[in-house]
């Protein structure tokens, strides 16, 4: 009863994954610490003292307990998905501890999507008409699946550069994603989608308002909720591509909407990686060129340029979901378009300030 309970009302999973979470996160904190797993003011950082950084355990803990309680009936349908999440934590985790190279980390990327992508079969079928592509070659959709993976991954672990702007983010990701599978019929994905809010709102609380306990997500975090969302904008986008949603809920658009509801990190990231190339650097070198640094840059605070780019990411879910119609190209072009304005505004203002403060 309390299993078809959780299925009927898969948004009650997040006030478990919460509680969950608040009662493991002292003991993460206090064993981070115990265990050196933290990390120092450097030159890159603006934190004081040594601040543990393995958040996304603690993320982990109580989404994993939560989903393995109310979901045990189709647990072993998720196999390869959980073995897959295991590698991105261990990849995540040993970066976080030892900084290993690009290359290697996106070697563990691509090793955690095999299990999602081939054995799991969680791939992206069809561009669903955009440049008159209907439904994608086998190799295709693989190479095409595989490149998504990646760019998701690595654009919620880059725009985790400040307090509560991954988590937000990912709390602002998963609501939506919840909502539409709650709505659409899909309670497994629904469930998964609102435990990993609940789970990031403990880590949310700890991070931005922790004080002494304040803790940071670190890779390990950043790359789970990275593979997590790929996961749900991998099924968001086929149900609709196969129409497998009742009509109220079916987006024509769907591509375009999952590009509009991640503008914030997909745009950001893929900006500052053709920077960098321009530039002759790695697309993977470390820089302050990010969204958020250009916030920085014009006085906010940390929390205020969260509390901003969470703001302008509602904008942006809200035009997904308004233009949810629209040709895709259409909505891309949009999107793209409004996120590129409001970034040369924040460079502008950037620019003349700097200039009035050497003047």
């Amino acid at each position: 009863m309390l299993i078809q309970f959780f299925s009927d009302n898969p948004y009650m999973s997040a006030l478990v994954a919460f509680l969950i979470g608040w009662a493991f996160m002292p003991m993460v904190v206090r064993v981070a610490k115990a265990r050196d797993f933290v990390v120092k003011p450097n030159k890159r950082t603006s934190h004081v003292g040594a601040v543990p950084n393995v958040g996304g355990i603690n993320i982990f803990i109580s989404f994993f307990l939560t989903v393995a309680l109310f979901a045990f009936q189709v647990i072993d349908r998720l196999q390869f998905i959980f073995i897959g999440i295991f590698l991105i934590l261990l990849v995540g985790f040993v970066d976080d501890l030892i900084d290993i190279r690009a290359s290697w980390k996106l070697a563990g990327q691509l090793l955690a999507g095999v299990f999602v992508i081939v054995l799991g079969d969680y791939r992206l079928t069809s561009f669903q008409g955009f440049l008159g592509i209907g439904t994608l070659p086998m190799w295709v959709s693989y190479a095409v699946s595989f490149f998504v993976f990646v760019v998701l991954n690595n654009a919620l672990n880059l725009i985790d550069g400040v307090d509560g702007l991954a988590s937000g983010l990912g709390i602002l990701y998963c609501l939506f994603f919840g909502v539409y599978f709650m709505l659409g019929g899909y309670p497994m994905f629904a469930l998964c989608a609102f435990t990993l809010v609940g789970a990031l709102a403990v880590f949310f609380i700890y991070n931005v308002f922790g004080g002494r306990n304040k803790i940071f997500m670190g890779d390990c975090g950043s790359l789970f909720l990275g593979y997590m969302i790929y996961l749900f904008v991998c099924q968001f986008c086929e149900v609709n591509a196969a129409r497998a949603v009742p009509a109220p809920y079916a987006m024509r658009a769907a591509p375009a909407v999952a590009v509009c509801v991640l503008m914030v990190p997909l745009f950001d990231t893929m900006r500052v990686m053709l920077t960098r190339i321009k530039q002759g650097r790695s697309p993977f070198a470390p820089d302050r060129n990010h969204i958020h640094h250009l916030l920085l840059g014009i006085g906010l605070k940390h929390r205020q340029v969260t509390f901003v780019l969470l703001a302008v990411s509602v904008l942006f879910i809200g035009l997904g979901v308004l233009g949810r119609n629209w040709p895709i190209g259409v909505l891309t072009l949009a999107g793209v378009g409004a996120m590129t304005l409001f970034t040369f505004v924040l460079w502008r203002v950037g620019e003349k300030l700097k200039m009035k403060v050497e003047s």
